[in-house]
């Protein structure tokens, strides 16, 4: 199941790219980044409320607060940062790069988490570094 998800994902994901860019046409990248962290805040506490799961709050650790938090930070800056490139750039160059984000994972996730990096995961990486290379340039 986690496969559909991850698959939503990546179709949401691209709607959103064509998304802000029409929306962003006359609008400072800035303000537009606040616009869809209110709808998305707005959407997140709705699916907690209707899915009763506001009872956790109580249950959530330190730990677990502080990297939610540091998380939210990230993704702040990269919406703040993908929102002015898009402003900025064309969504067909814009987007492949910001999915270099996975090559970042992918090595992020060997050196913190200690997951495994084999032959095939480098050759993913390496696959889409070049992908992106070649549709950036």
């Amino acid at each position: 199941m986690w496969a559909v998800f991850a698959l939503l994902s990546a179709v949401f994901a691209a709607l959103t790219s064509i998304l802000a860019k029409v929306g962003i046409e006359e609008v400072n990248s800035n303000l537009a980044t606040a616009i869809r962290t209110v709808v998305v805040l707005a959407a997140s506490w709705g699916m907690v409320f209707l899915t009763h799961a506001q009872s956790g709050l109580a249950q959530i650790s330190r730990k677990s607060w502080l990297f939610l938090i540091l998380s939210g930070l990230a993704t702040g800056a990269s919406w703040l940062c993908y929102y002015r490139a898009l402003q900025m750039g064309s969504v067909s160059k814009v987007a492949p790069i910001d999915k270099l984000s996975i090559v970042f994972t992918l090595i992020l996730a060997f050196v913190f988490l200690h997951e495994e990096f084999t032959v095939k995961s480098l050759v993913g990486c390496a696959l889409i570094a070049a992908g992106t290379l070649v549709m950036a340039c």
